[in-house]
């Protein structure tokens, strides 16, 4: 299994093309939509072999990792379970009005009635294979 820190940024598969004599891992375009990466930054790479149990994780942007549980997750399984409290940032809000978190490994928690940029306290109710659904147990109290 492979140990990923909690500095990550990002994580995703992508191929090693040959363009014009270099060599180039294209990014993809929702790291930096999502704000995982920067345009114009440097970043240490860190490559995995495709064969590693990581080749199927999906983006991750662990900026706000504040989990409150001492939970560990296998790397293949949702970083989250069911009844675990945490502490989110609210990134964006979906198509139907739901506050969108990111945590470990790009994983995104829906919760209902958070804006953008809120940092609440929530408690997971419902996992799936990608996505958990969450209610805010403690709003952030820069909301107030």
């Amino acid at each position: 299994m492979v140990e990923i820190s909690d500095s990550l940024c990002s994580l995703f598969t992508a191929k090693i093309k040959k363009e014009n004599g270099t060599f180039v891992i294209e990014i993809p375009s929702s790291e930096i939509k999502h704000g995982a990466l920067t345009v114009d930054e440097t970043y240490r790479i860190a490559l995995l072999d495709s064969s590693s149990e990581a080749e199927s994780t999906s983006p991750q942007s662990p900026r706000h990792p504040a989990s409150q549980g001492s939970t560990s997750h296998d790397s293949s399984g949702p970083p989250v379970d069911e009844g675990e409290v945490r502490d989110v940032t609210i990134e964006t809000v979906g198509d139907q009005g739901d506050g969108i978190a990111k945590v470990e490994r790009g994983y995104v928690v829906i919760v209902p009635g958070a804006q953008p940029d809120d940092e609440p306290t929530v408690e997971i109710e419902q996992v799936q294979e990608n996505v958990a659904f969450a209610s805010i147990v403690d709003s952030d109290p820069r909301a107030l």
